[in-house]
């Protein structure tokens, strides 16, 4: 009877172990660690994750300025504008790709990879210097708005 039983907590941790987030499951509507922007990442036609800049906080916009009219330094629009794109999937997380940065209008390696609590780690790159951001789900309201404006 132990036996049976013991086996029984067997696969209820397996199932547990399970639920935990796939590093590679990347996509979903994140806000940014700022606050001020979400990005929506989705498959980019090839199985690899593309994020685009889908909502910012029209509160932390300059005087004068809609998210609409916010322009990169290039003259782009920020709002739409593809961010993340080009990665690989390696074993725990995705590699190899790049991160644009629209305030200094410069783009970066970056890494990518869907944390235990659901958040999503972003690496931007310099050589081996990285800087680490942690992006949480977009609330469901911010989410429904992007969803409005696509």
């Amino acid at each position: 009877m132990w036996k049976l039983a013991g086996l029984g907590v067997g696969a209820v941790m397996l199932g547990l172990s399970a639920q935990a987030q796939d590093g590679h499951d990347v996509y979903g509507t994140f806000l940014t660690e700022a606050k001020t922007s979400t990005v929506t990442i989705e498959d980019c036609g090839n199985g690899t994750p593309c994020g685009r800049v889908s909502w910012i906080d029209p509160e932390a916009m300059e005087p004068g300025m809609t998210p609409e009219t916010a322009l990169t330094k290039s003259g782009e629009p920020v709002l739409g504008l593809l961010m993340l794109q080009g990665f690989d999937k390696k074993r725990k997380d995705w590699r190899g790709g790049t991160i644009y940065d629209p305030e200094n209008d410069k783009s970066y390696a970056s890494r990518l990879k869907r944390l235990d609590d659901g958040r999503l780690q972003v690496k931007g790159c310099i050589g081996p210097i990285c800087q680490t951001e942690v992006w949480e789900v977009a609330p469901e309201a911010i989410q429904a708005s992007t969803s409005a404006t696509n």
